[in-house]
């Protein structure tokens, strides 16, 4: 018998080019795989519609994103209301298959209770509660910081119901599924959806230290002034920062050291590159909500990964990982690492941790089993 699977997406999930849609677009390939015929619903607000699509799902459709003062409530949280759309519930009524709604973002039908008789499955990619409040301690703009904390406010009584009314609630590290039991009718770890099937990490050492992600992203940039102004202004030792749309300030902030050089917005093939002759992958973050896929490329395109606590929980990766809490050891461990060979048994480690932990088919057969 064919399995049939709404999934209703928070943005394009094409081309796969920053984290929020890194699971959502693997998942899809890895479901087709096994037979699952998806019917695919996108809010789109700047990537444009992508053929490339049509080749895992039966069909297609896209929904405008209503941004701007329309979309502001007192009771539903801007992320939602701005993905209101009727058109969506038009087009899910055609059948009575299941919904997989992409994030809390997705869960405006869910929260008018219009989706009551037909099994839905929550994915949860944050606990946005807590990514909005991280937000707002990390942005320096007053505005953006009383948007943050307005929708961290809004967030706190929204998330919980809509939780409670999902049949499955599926979530990115275990952290997330532990504290949401409390909510949820059930509660599951279902690890991320990644584009590695392999570890691709090359032995030896490399002349430099990596920082990468997505610039423009308050929590990025922090982590980058971080590591320029409080770990290398003290290190003599090559420091590459790496990713998309660097600010002013950030460029500004590098330029005062020699051995400090931004990249701003390299193509794949360089951030691969990057990546893998890395000496360090350094992946310090300010917020613990839940999976950086920068991590995850690290650990199976890099070498050596220095993290603190806060990046790695509920990810099972801690093996993988060396850690420091702050920055004086920071520079302890990178000045311990920088000339030690990355070796085979490093490698032989990895290939265990995400052979068991981080195996999109058998993940993938874990989400086919729920539908």
């Amino acid at each position: 018998m064919e399995k049939y699977l709404h999934i209703i997406c928070l943005d394009v999930p094409y081309p796969p080019d920053y984290g929020g849609v890194f699971d959502l677009f693997y998942k899809l390939r890895y479901l087709k795989e096994r037979g699952v015929k998806i019917i695919l619903h996108c809010f789109e607000y700047g990537r444009g519609q992508q053929s490339a699509l049509n080749e895992y799902c039966t069909k297609v459709f896209y929904y405008k994103r209503n941004t701007g003062i329309r979309s502001v409530s007192f009771t539903v949280p801007y992320i939602v209301k701005s993905r209101d759309d009727k058109r969506l519930l038009q087009n899910l009524s055609a059948d009575n298959y299941p919904v997989l709604l992409e994030g809390t973002h997705c869960t405006f039908l869910l929260w008018k209770n219009k989706l009551k008789d037909r099994k839905v499955l929550l994915r949860l990619h944050n606990i946005e509660t807590d990514y909005y409040r991280q937000m707002a301690i990390n942005t320096s703009s007053f505005i953006r910081k009383l948007y943050y904390w307005n929708e961290c406010r809004l967030l706190r009584k929204y998330e919980p119901r809509v939780i409670s009314r999902a049949d499955s609630l599926l979530t990115v590290s275990e952290k997330d599924a532990v504290q949401l039991k409390l909510f949820a009718k059930q509660a599951d770890y279902l690890p991320v959806f990644t584009g590695w099937n392999n570890i691709s990490s090359k032995p030896g050492t490399g002349n430099y230290c990596l920082y990468h992600g997505n610039l423009s992203v308050a929590e990025n940039e922090a982590a980058a002034l971080w590591l320029i102004e409080s770990v290398f202004s003290d290190l003599e030792i090559p420091l590459r920062i790496a990713g998309r749309n660097p600010s002013q300030k950030l460029i500004h902030a590098a330029s005062k050291h020699p051995h400090i050089k931004i990249i701003s917005n390299p193509g794949d093939a360089e951030m691969e590159q990057l990546v893998g002759e890395a000496q360090i992958n350094l992946l310090p973050t300010f917020s613990s909500t839940g999976v950086k896929i920068k991590l995850l490329h690290a650990v199976f395109c890099g070498r050596h990964c220095i993290v603190n606590r806060m990046a790695v929980e509920g990810t099972r990766l801690e093996a993988a990982c060396i850690f420091a809490k702050d920055e004086k050891e920071f520079q302890v461990q990178i000045k311990l690492i920088y000339h030690s060979p990355f070796t085979q048994s490093h490698i032989e480690i990895r290939k265990n941790l995400l052979q068991i932990h981080y195996n999109n088919a058998e993940n993938a057969d874990k989400l086919t089993a729920m539908i």
